[in-house]
């Protein structure tokens, strides 16, 4: 592939060609070493893969609660119905002892096409999560609901999680069994164009070492291990 052939369709680039490592070992060099998020948040099904466009959601703790079983979604239905197609609905801010995603939500994302859920914290309605095919990644399943022990207070905004990765607007998101992480769309033309050529020269390598070369010698010719 050329360069332009690279850079044309991004999100199908990385969706045919590239993974997270490669990917986060490439924005290492170019000296972005901090844009995996946290490795607790892994998918809920290992065969899923997610690549697509943030779209990012503020998640907040109710410190004061209302009336007892009264819901405080806050923006959640306005964040959710937002979603456009390639869009990944990614979510942070609160602590982690609710669920953040369920079946109905997934429903709704699938519908408008969004390419996936990425939640620090929990999902519930695993089962029909999972039936529908839809990739989500979150730290796990729990059933006790946010609606009073949570809110949305805003989206569409940059969110930053607690190992301070910053996710903004547009940045592409991609996520397999080995964790998610955010290209920073200012960069992402070069980032996919050496992440290629990485894949290309890791092909080489592989190929050596299985002809027998040894992984000293093949990291001094190739230069990648």
């Amino acid at each position: 592939m050329t360069e332009d052939e690279i850079i044309a369709d991004p999100l199908a680039t990385i969706r045919n060609h590239l993974f997270t490592a490669v990917i986060g070992d490439v924005m290492d060099v170019m000296g972005h070493q901090n844009q995996f998020l946290p490795p607790q948040i892994r998918p809920l099904d290992p065969k899923f893969q997610l690549v697509g466009r943030a779209m990012p959601v503020v998640e907040a703790d109710v410190t004061e609660p209302s009336a007892p079983g009264a819901p405080q979604f806050g923006l959640m239905f306005e964040a959710l119905d937002d979603l456009k197609p390639g869009e990944i609905y990614i979510c942070s801010g609160s602590h982690n002892d609710y669920a953040l995603w369920g079946e109905l939500m997934t429903h709704r994302a699938r519908h408008l096409q969004a390419n996936g859920a990425v939640l620090a914290g929990y999902v519930r309605d695993t089962d029909g999560i999972l039936a529908q095919e839809f990739p989500v990644f979150c730290t796990g399943s729990y059933a006790q609901d946010q609606g009073p022990r949570g809110t949305v207070t805003d989206f569409r905004c940059p969110i930053v999680f607690s190992n301070g990765t910053r996710v903004a607007p547009g940045d592409i998101l991609v996520g397999d069994r080995d964790g998610v992480l955010v290209i920073p769309q200012e960069i992402e033309a070069q980032v996919l164009v050496r992440s290629y050529e990485k894949v290309m020269g890791e092909s080489k390598v592989r190929t050596a070492i299985l002809d027998g070369m040894s992984t000293a010698e093949a990291y001094r010719t190739f230069g990648i291990m």
